[in-house]
């Protein structure tokens, strides 16, 4: 009791009831904040990566993993309807299936939620440093700094970019993020005229316009298989709408709407994207050295340096505006376990009155994507390069315990409450959190030996945590609170 009453007053004016989240998100906004975290322009970091497994058939793996991805979509969307919560997976797991096991959902998501911005941090001081490479040369007293002290110059930059972006309240991130989108969306629509018009009037055979959906001299089913492992990052992001439940209007329809309907729009424009570049480049494997710029380079093919380099420009914005989305979404989350009280609720279930934000997560989050990001260069600069792909690879691993524990939550919840729906209706219903637990377990038992170790130690950091927290878990470790849909 002592403690709410200390979190009240941090954060609620005199006279007034406890601050909450404040609801001015409709539809259309949380498709633009899913679509700039998720990045219209997605399949471009990993398309040389994706083509090379799944020997040129990119589009084929991009379309199974939309359909793998929307049976998840609608687990998120049918527990947002019945938990309207920041919480997210974290809330949802915890309550239909058991409040310890809510917690471990959270705590490996908290994992992926904390990874995305420093990656993202980390990747657009890579790029500032390759795009602008005498930009700091430029500033008085800066003029003799070098390479490897500026790429900690523009961490801070951008960490300190997202940080303020997100303390300007949820209204400045989505207008920022509609304009990021419309941005990125131009550029895509750029490419695909330059593709139009190289391949116009080049080849006559229908068959050629085919061979990026199945080209049978390439194709083998473990290949598609490999391909769509990869292909599912494309997707990596669609879930952090479901933690802005609490800000948006008639949460019970809008989340369902928002997830499914991001996952098709993603898939579609990711298809289209390398759809078109497959046209230009084909089924042959992109050399070692330059799979991870492929897109860029078939971009050069197609519309010459003018378009490599502003296609090199747009993976900078993307990154800035899925850093941003990734650092609002991990700010909800760990509100969502602050207010349960699976973290400390003095700091993290607090909300500034003045605009309705998880202030203290979200200056939290920067501070780690600054300290996390330098660190991992430093690793990195040991490991050749490893430390980004195991980074990447635990983000999956924290993604995918929270998708898994979704699709369980879901499926638990239709056996518990829809016992007089007609049975094969129910039946079908089932086979959609299942089909989604299922796919979702194969591709999280294909990272890397590395990701494992490290999202293993990660959890039992977490469980030793709450054994701490709660005497050897003697006592209650969360407790959930629904906040009502209207305020």
């Amino acid at each position: 009791m002592t403690q709410q009453s200390n979190t009240n007053s941090a954060s609620t004016p005199a006279g007034t009831g406890p601050v909450r989240l404040h609801r001015t998100l409709g539809l259309w906004h949380l498709i633009i904040i899913g679509m700039v975290i998720v990045q219209p322009t997605a399949p471009m970091g990993i398309y040389g990566v994706i083509s090379n497994k799944g020997h040129g058939h990119v589009v084929t793996c991009i379309f199974i993993a939309m359909i793998a991805m929307l049976f998840t979509a609608i687990g998120y969307g049918r527990m947002a309807r019945v938990y309207p919560s920041a919480g997210s997976a974290y809330t949802y797991v915890g309550q239909e299936i058991h409040s310890g096991l809510g917690y471990v959902v959270g705590w490996s998501t908290m994992l992926a939620y904390l990874l995305n911005p420093l990656i993202c941090t980390a990747f657009c001081a890579k790029a500032a440093m390759n795009i602008l490479p005498g930009i700091l040369n430029m500033i008085p007293g800066l003029s003799n700094i070098s390479p490897g002290l500026s790429f900690y110059v523009w961490i801070l930059f951008f960490a300190a970019f997202f940080t303020w972006t997100n303390l300007r309240g949820i209204k400045t991130s989505a207008k920022l993020d509609e304009a990021l989108c419309i941005g990125m969306t131009i550029v895509v629509v750029l490419f695909l005229a330059c593709v139009i018009r190289t391949v116009w009037g080049a080849h006559h055979d229908p068959s050629f316009f085919t061979l990026p959906f199945y080209d049978p001299a390439y194709f083998k089913s473990s290949y598609l298989y490999a391909g769509t492992s990869v292909a599912v990052l494309s997707y990596i992001g669609f879930d952090a709408v479901s933690t802005l439940s609490e800000e948006v209007e008639n949460p019970r329809r809008n989340i369902m709407l928002a997830t499914v309907l991001l996952c098709l729009i993603a898939g579609l424009m990711s298809g289209l994207e390398v759809y078109a570049a497959q046209l230009i480049w084909g089924s042959k494997p992109f050399p070692s050295n330059v799979v991870e710029s492929a897109f860029a380079m078939v971009s050069r093919l197609a519309g010459g340096v003018v378009l490599f380099q502003i296609i090199n420009f747009t993976l900078l914005i993307a990154n800035m505006g899925s850093g941003m989305g990734s650092q609002l979404a991990a700010g909800r989350l760990l509100y969502g376990m602050g207010r349960g009280n699976a973290l400390p609720k003095s700091f993290f279930g607090v909300i500034s009155a003045k605009h309705r934000i998880p202030r203290n997560n979200i200056l939290l989050i920067g501070a780690i994507a600054v300290a996390g990001s330098g660190l991992m260069e430093l690793f990195s600069a040991k490991l050749g390069g490893g430390a980004y792909e195991i980074g990447a690879q635990c983000l999956v691993f924290g993604t995918l315990v929270a998708f898994m524990g979704v699709n369980a939550s879901s499926f638990v919840h239709l056996c518990r409450h829809e016992e007089n729906r007609n049975p094969i209706a129910l039946s079908f219903a089932l086979s959609i959190p299942l089909l989604g637990f299922i796919i979702c377990a194969v591709l999280w038992c294909s990272v890397s030996y590395a990701s494992m170790v490290m999202g293993g130690l990660w959890l039992v950091v977490g469980i030793a945590y709450g054994f701490v927290r709660t005497k050897g878990f003697r006592s209650e470790l969360v407790n959930f609170d629904i906040p009502p849909d209207v305020d």
